[in-house]
């Protein structure tokens, strides 16, 4: 049966507010939205004084590879696989745990759907996810597999290549790492390309004519980078310091790449190479502790700055490094430092979306999306307002009740 959420203000991200509104559902999907629209047949939800939202989209998360609550790292973690410099044969997605309390979290925290990503021990990491936050096999919440795949600039990977005496351990030998892993990987087509044309020229001769040919092996990892230089999925580039970023934009056009620059804390130094070049940055965490020195120029004020200069900007807490039912406090602390409240949610929901390839199906209202959304209490980016329902393709999946 359709449903139809009425007199609500509704944000629709791509598109005018709608003062008044209606947001109709049917079997999970947005079937219609607007201020003139029929309700006959529709169960009624009265919105009155609610504002409605797209659900929040975290472009860059751990949860579940990290879970909270159980033993430290490495027993309780399956987030970093250290044992070697390049993973681009790893699935993020063969190490999700649904069951991880960061589901919940986000549930509560309008968090409907994360990029789940390997962390930043190796130069390349694997592969990224995109799972919706609710259901118990993930084969059923995914949305998309592979996103993106996660490459590290800077700090972690060199202290990582030094515990584990293996390069990388400067800054020098993590984009060597790089290289070499493409041009082995470019290396790898030309013998399967090679192996290929001759098989059709063998394949013309007479049948007593032909000479047996040894099949190349299938290399997992170098069929995973292949999709990076066709462009089919982008490098997710963790990168804090602007040197760091600009030598990611450099990697990435010796080899033809899209890019996404992830943390993207001193972004703002580089800003107008980033905004000339259209790279998306996914900024964050925006607050806690200063761990490296990498983080000591970290400003709240990023997001703004990069918004302005004219970057497709994300929010990430990067959780559970913050926890992830406070993405929304993060883009609140961003506005109070600059970042237009007018354009801040497109932060958290339909740039992530774009960044992830998942705007066909989320990160706005609109006819034909996945039925992703959220109800406040009042306005969203006024802190003192609750989120009251959650919903996830179509299904209530958190209600406030009274607080503790």
């Amino acid at each position: 049966m359709k449903t139809a959420f009425t007199n609500a203000t509704i944000l629709p991200i791509e598109g005018d507010i709608i003062e008044g509104g209606i947001l109709i559902i049917d079997n999970g999907k947005i079937t219609d939205i607007g201020n003139s629209v029929s309700v006959d047949g529709c169960e009624i939800i009265d919105c009155s004084g609610k504002f409605i939202v797209p659900g929040f989209i975290d472009a860059h998360s751990h949860v579940s590879l990290w879970p909270e609550g159980v033993s430290a790292y490495p027993a309780g973690g399956d987030g970093n696989e250290r044992m070697e410099a390049v993973n681009s044969h790893l699935r993020t997605l063969d190490a999700i745990w649904p069951e991880d309390i960061g589901m919940d979290d986000a549930r509560r925290g309008g968090v409907t759907t994360m990029g789940l990503t390997h962390g930043s021990a190796n130069p390349i990491g694997a592969q990224f996810a995109v799972v919706k936050s609710y259901g118990n096999n993930v084969e059923k919440m995914l949305i998309r597999a592979p996103a993106g795949i996660k490459f590290a600039m800077g700090e972690n990977p060199k202290r990582v290549g030094f515990e584990q005496k293996r390069l990388p351990s400067t800054r020098m030998s993590t984009a060597y790492v790089i290289r070499d892993a493409f041009y082995q990987a470019l290396d790898y087509r030309e013998e399967w390309e090679h192996y290929e044309k001759s098989q059709e020229i063998e394949q013309g001769k007479d049948e007593s004519e032909r000479k047996s040919m040894r099949k190349p092996k299938i290399n997992l990892t170098y069929e995973a980078l292949l999709m990076l230089i066709d462009n089919k999925i982008p490098v997710m580039s963790h990168a804090h310091r602007a040197d760091d970023i600009i030598t990611a934009i450099r990697l990435s056009e010796e080899f033809g790449y899209k890019l996404v620059i992830h943390h993207a804390t001193e972004s703002y130094k580089v800003k107008d190479v980033i905004v000339e070049k259209g790279i998306p940055v996914v900024v964050g965490p925006l607050f806690g502790t200063r761990v490296k020195h990498e983080l000591k120029d970290q400003k709240v004020s990023t997001p703004g700055v990069m918004m302005k200069a004219g970057a497709l900007v994300c929010i990430t807490t990067d959780a559970p490094v913050i926890p992830i039912n406070g993405l929304l406090d993060t883009v609140i602390m961003a506005v109070r430092e600059g970042l237009p409240s007018e354009r801040a949610l497109e932060t958290i929901t339909i740039n992530p979306a774009k960044v992830l390839g998942v705007d066909n199906r989320t990160g706005s209202l609109k006819v034909g999306k996945d039925a992703d959304f959220l109800i406040f209490n009042g306005d969203p980016l006024d802190a003192r307002n609750k989120l009251e329902k959650t919903y996830i393709d179509g299904n209530l999946v958190y209600e406030l009740t009274e607080l503790l």
